[in-house]
């Protein structure tokens, strides 16, 4: 499948920046599953400084805004073809060793009710992806999507116990129970295109979990599915902090006000 995206960031200030740097994390990966035809970025107030990859393989673009700017906008738009492949991704390749896919973050660590979750999980008698599986699905039977109850520093013992959340909080209470269970899980952010709409509601996120004999294998959690070829892969991480569209410091200003808007729609692919 071919998909075009375009991804506006608009962030405002309240006051005229003296200083501000902003990390953005908005290019689509060359992996499994798909191939990036075109990308480009387009900026508003800021320039691009640096851009790098960092130690989970992300392209990562250091962007400084222009002193006295309240207002910067970042444009991203490109084509991507896409593939199914049950969400399947393959070996690991990075700079940082499964290993350290196991240990938890402040955003993935189990609390109690958590735990509990676990217990039932390990009682099920099920193993491998079948345990996963059924982790996703339970997950979404007791942690409802609803937008508004968390934020991006909401972990995910706390969307667990509120029984509400979003892509973000799914993916943390999957990341963090399956690390539990002594399973490699990572974060992704990226774009899904919903069947019935051109323009998203944001960029999406997922979960990814090691699974033997296959590689790093995907879990929609919020949609109850593996990623089939609707997904694109951004970034991932050990959780959302690795994988943020875009972070950043600030000086001489003391708040910013985040807009953000994405089209994914799938164009048709010209035969030769």
């Amino acid at each position: 499948m071919r998909l075009s995206i375009r991804h506006t960031t608009r962030y405002r200030f309240d006051t005229p920046v003296v200083h501000a740097l902003q990390r953005l994390r908005l290019t689509p990966k060359e992996t499994q599953g798909q191939e990036i035809l075109e990308w480009e970025m387009e900026y508003e107030n800021a320039h691009p400084e640096l851009t790098y990859e960092d130690q989970h393989h992300n392209t990562t673009t250091l962007v400084s805004v222009e002193s006295g700017s309240q207002e910067v906008r970042v444009t991203c738009h490109g084509k991507v073809d896409t593939h199914d492949h049950a969400g399947v991704i393959g070996r690991h390749a990075g700079h940082l060793p499964l290993w350290s896919f196991r240990g938890q973050t402040d955003l993935t660590r189990p609390g109690p009710g958590m735990k509990k979750l676990l217990k039932e999980i390990e009682k099920s008698g099920d193993s491998g992806l079948d345990r996963l599986h059924r982790l996703s699905a339970t997950i979404l039977e007791r942690v409802e999507y609803q937008t508004g109850t968390t934020h991006s520093r909401t972990s995910a013992e706390e969307s667990f116990a509120s029984a509400h959340g979003v892509c973000q909080d799914h993916a943390h209470i999957f990341i963090g129970s399956a690390r539990a269970l002594g399973i490699p899980a990572r974060y992704v952010s990226g774009y899904l295109m919903m069947n019935d709409r051109i323009d998203q509601e944001a960029s999406h996120a997922w979960a990814e979990a090691h699974v033997e004999g296959l590689g790093w294998v995907g879990f929609d959690i919020s949609n109850g599915i593996s990623p089939d070829e609707r997904y694109v892969r951004v970034a991932t991480g050990r959780d959302y902090r690795d994988a943020a569209p875009v972070t950043g410091i600030s000086f001489g200003t003391t708040s910013t006000v985040l807009e953000v808007d994405v089209a994914v729609e799938q164009q048709q692919i010209q035969q030769q």
